[in-house]
């Protein structure tokens, strides 16, 4: 294989990373902001007195679950624009040629 095709190689798995990186995130958030809002239905349901304070630690906790799927997008762009690793490959051609 030359190093072109190790960049190309590279690049796309960089890219299929990412997305993995979003998708798992993303499903990640939805099943826990999903598990959030249900048990808060349930507890408000049970005790309708609590329903205020439920409501606002259930808003702290959904931010928090929420957190994580920006930060996975963050790393994917992170690594989507940098590259870090097909810096030591472009850094290679000059010893081949």
């Amino acid at each position: 294989m030359s190093i072109v095709s190790d960049i190309a190689l590279l690049q796309g798995s960089t890219a299929i990373a990412s997305a993995i990186i979003i998708g798992c995130g993303a499903i990640g958030a939805a099943l826990g902001v999903g598990l959030i809002g249900s048990k808060y239905l349930e507890s408000a349901a049970r005790q309708p007195e609590l329903a205020g304070k439920l409501f606002l630690r259930m808003c702290v906790i959904s931010a928090l679950v929420d957190a994580l799927p920006i930060i996975g997008v963050g790393i994917a762009l992170w690594f989507s624009s940098s590259a870090p690793f097909t810096n030591q490959l472009i850094n290679l051609l000059p010893q081949i040629a």
